[in-house]
């Protein structure tokens, strides 16, 4: 099983672009969407996403905006649930609930849905990347504020370095990463 993750791991990094200086000097910004136009590298990651959750009964898959939405849309069908979106402030038409969450400089805000999780649901939390992990903590205190039972994040990239990861495992949540870069 070992030698199958180490060569979907290649895979999935040989598939994804990186672009130095981006959005500012130092940084080394993965993007994806040469990912998510390779249609077996695609395959690979959503397959490798719902793997450990195949026959749990999951009830919501939440994408953060807006790669999340893409995989997380396509994570959700493949695990027969269904897709609840995690948005930037201003941008859903319901009734919202929000958690504001802090910014290197300054702060920003979630909302979802008040009606998109019923309480006790089961729900995975799905991005592209986890970095710092702030907007992905956010939405677990979030998805909890509206009564759901977060089973796990997924993410395709973790960047180690900047301790993500290490907010969320804080807050009791198993998370499943299929690659890891250095730096940020």
């Amino acid at each position: 099983m070992t030698d199958t993750l180490n060569t979907i791991s290649e895979e999935l990094i040989a598939s994804i672009r990186t672009i130095p200086d981006y959005p500012k000097e130092g940084i080394l910004f993965r993007d994806i969407t040469t990912l998510l136009s390779d249609p077996r590298a695609f395959r690979r990651a959503v397959d490798a996403l719902v793997q450990p959750w195949a026959g749990s009964k999951i009830e919501q898959v939440a994408g953060i905006e807006a790669r999340g939405f893409i995989l997380g849309g396509a994570v959700a069908h493949q695990l027969s649930a269904g897709f609840l979106p995690v948005r930037k402030k201003g941008k859903l038409p319901f009734k919202t609930i929000e958690q504001e969450y802090e910014l290197e400089y300054g702060t920003d805000t979630i909302e979802i849905h008040c009606d998109a999780v019923k309480p006790g649901e089961k729900v995975i939390l799905v991005d592209d990347l986890i970095a710092t992990g702030g907007t992905a903590e956010a939405a677990v205190k979030l998805l909890r504020s509206a009564g759901a039972d977060i089973v796990a994040a997924c993410f395709i990239v973790d960047l180690p370095e900047l301790q993500g990861r290490a907010k969320l495992e804080a807050l009791d949540v198993p998370v499943r990463t299929l690659v890891e870069f250095p730096g940020h």
